[in-house]
């Protein structure tokens, strides 16, 4: 089971379901575990010969004996260390191989979640609690896997052999090491259950800090529009003091439980060297028996030390695989019993109403008719509604009143699959995937052939320059190769547009972002994109209303007026007033704005 953290953000796992995907995750990897188990355990039993080797060389220097009498230890020494640390190398690379292919698996099931995820959810949760999922979270369960886990295992392998070393040299040595176990134990037990709430907060406030930083980020030019810099400066200080606060108290935390540690080795120290010094004046034990045991516990110190602040780790791990988890976990999207195949690409929208937030509509009442292969153009105002009613139409948002049907098959009845099959978006806000540009284009069509590409990237005017690219079809774009500019990745977008070949494309200010020249360049290959398409365009320019088939003014959420350019231009209404203030401000001939 997951549950939500807030009534917002998307669910985490409880320890329960975590620990259910994780023994699903190591199952098809248990032979391995079981080979790094066997690599772990005889390499701390090797490593356990290292004391009582001393231990004979220190009898035999008590004893004054000849120096040809520690040849054989030393050797053994040698043999110790080369032994162990074979088998401490191997076992700890089929542990990190083990942890890893478990992360790998867990990371693609993340990943096929969120892009199946619908936008509305995505939207209330923020991008900001979805990419610190998948970026922090994974970062500190990866470093957890390739360190924190096998040091942990072969740590906690070692001072369980170790405890085992000192019964057999003689049972009152491991009497005086338990000493420390009950400070260790309640210093670990106190620790953690103050740092587990206190990591699982970090991993929170690290997400919410992230999605103000893009919050404000990606609306700076609204922000500084309507004044609202000291606003949403305070709300970033406010979130960056949170997590700063909360880094201090782990500090202070680390600081009080390695004090405790640092007093319980001091006790466990004396118990042996007490019960040491009590056997050799006895003749319990010899000098070196004593000088084993006091090595075996000193040598406890670096595990169990690695252990308890593993755990410290694995609070933070712990805190960060349940919120991906939670993700990962998620059921597969609703699908109807009985689900609906549209008929043809016909787009038909009656009281079509929504709200992002209650009581608070930005669409009322909308009744709209696309027509097979006809393109319609939604005018109005910024606010007005055009992109919600894009996203509606896409199916990413279920509208709060009325429906949508495409093809005679209403949106809800729809397989999700299905709509996506049917329904393209291109927004302004494109995105070029890093790798060969042949792979970009090939995410809408993957079995595509070079030929096809070439004729897509024709289609929308982007063949010159893609062919004038240093590796053709081949080279590398995206971030850390080669940069394109505005108009390249919209056009890359369009070409991957005209691949997909969906019949009913929504573009939703898909050239706003380029300058005037760019507008034109842009404008022709939607319109080769769009062509034999239904297609339903919100307008940044008016000019792509002028070449619609019919034009959708909206105002206020509402559709004030629908028709042909030339009727509306004729009626004298809300278009004719913006085309007349368009046209005043064309440039003489080039048909955009100064």
């Amino acid at each position: 089971m997951t549950r939500p953290e807030n009534d917002h953000l998307l669910p985490v796992a409880d320890g329960a379901r975590m620990r259910a995907v994780l023994r699903e995750l190591v199952a098809p990897q248990r032979s391995r575990a079981v080979l790094a188990l066997v690599m772990l355990v005889g390499g701390a039993a090797v490593s356990l010969l290292t004391a009582p080797l001393l231990g004979r060389i220190v009898d035999i220097v008590a004893q004054r004996r000849g120096a040809d009498a520690v040849t054989g230890p030393v050797l053994g020494l040698v043999g110790v260390a080369l032994g162990q640390g074979l088998l401490a190398v191997l076992g700890v690379a089929l542990v990190a191989r083990v942890g890893e292919t478990m992360l790998a698996r867990l990371r693609e099931r993340f990943v096929d979640r969120a892009l199946h995820l619908p936008l509305e959810r995505l939207e209330r949760a923020g991008s900001g609690d979805l990419t610190s999922r998948v970026t922090d979270d994974v970062s500190v369960v990866g470093e957890a896997v390739r360190e924190a886990l096998p040091e942990f295992a072969r740590a906690a392998l070692l001072i369980a052999l170790t405890l085992v070393g000192l019964a057999a040299l003689d049972w009152r040595f491991l009497v005086g090491a338990l000493l420390a176990v009950p400070i260790q134990a309640w210093t670990a037990r106190w620790f953690l259950t103050r740092s587990a709430p206190i990591y699982a907060e970090q991993r929170i406030a690290g997400g919410a800090q992230q999605q103000q930083l893009l919050d404000t980020t990606a609306g700076l030019a609204t922000v500084r529009a309507f004044r609202l810099r000291a606003q949403h400066s305070a709300r970033v200080r406010a979130r960056a003091e949170h997590v700063v606060a909360l880094a201090m108290r782990v500090v202070r935390l680390q600081t009080r439980f390695f004090g405790r540690l640092n007093a319980a080795e001091y006790v466990g120290v004396a118990g042996v060297l007490v019960a040491g010094f009590l056997l050799v004046r006895g003749g319990g034990a010899t000098i070196g028996t004593a000088s084993a045991a006091a090595l075996y516990f000193i040598n406890l110190f670096t595990p169990i030390n690695i252990v308890l602040f593993q755990l410290d780790a694995a609070q933070s791990a712990i805190a960060g695989l349940r919120r991906i988890v939670g993700v990962a976990d998620l059921p597969d999207e609703d699908r109807p019993a009985d689900p609906a195949r549209p008929a043809d690409s016909r787009v038909r929208a009656r009281g079509l109403g929504h709200a992002y937030v209650a009581d608070h509509p930005v669409l009322r009442d909308i009744h709209l008719d696309v027509e097979p292969g006809s393109r319609v153009a939604l005018v109005g105002a910024s606010g007005a509604g055009k992109t919600t009613l894009a996203k509606l139409v896409a199916g990413m948002h279920r509208p709060s009143t009325g429906w949508v049907d495409i093809g005679g098959a209403r949106l809800e009845d729809q397989d999700p699959e299905v709509t996506r099959g049917t329904v393209s978006l291109v927004t302004q806000e494109v995105h070029v995937f890093a790798g060969p540009l042949a792979a970009d284009l090939r995410l809408a069509r993957p079995a595509a052939t070079d030929d096809e590409l070439r004729a897509a990237l024709d289609a929308v005017g982007a063949l010159g320059w893609t062919a004038a690219l240093p590796d053709g079809l081949d080279t590398v774009v995206g971030a850390g190769g080669h940069e394109l500019t505005v108009v390249a990745s919209q056009q890359l977008a369009l070409a991957r547009l005209f691949l997909a070949d969906r019949p009913v494309v929504i573009l939703d200010e898909a050239t706003a972002e380029a300058g005037s020249s760019g507008a034109r360049v842009l404008e022709s290959a939607a319109d080769a994109a769009l062509r034999g398409r239904t297609a339903l365009v919100v307008a940044h320019r008016l000019t792509q209303a002028s070449s619609a088939d019919v034009v959708v003014v909206l105002d206020a959420g509402r559709i004030v007026e629908q028709g042909s350019h030339e009727d509306l231009v004729a009626a004298g209404g809300p278009y004719a007033r913006l085309w007349s203030a368009w046209s005043g401000l064309r440039g003489p001939g080039t048909g955009e704005t100064r």
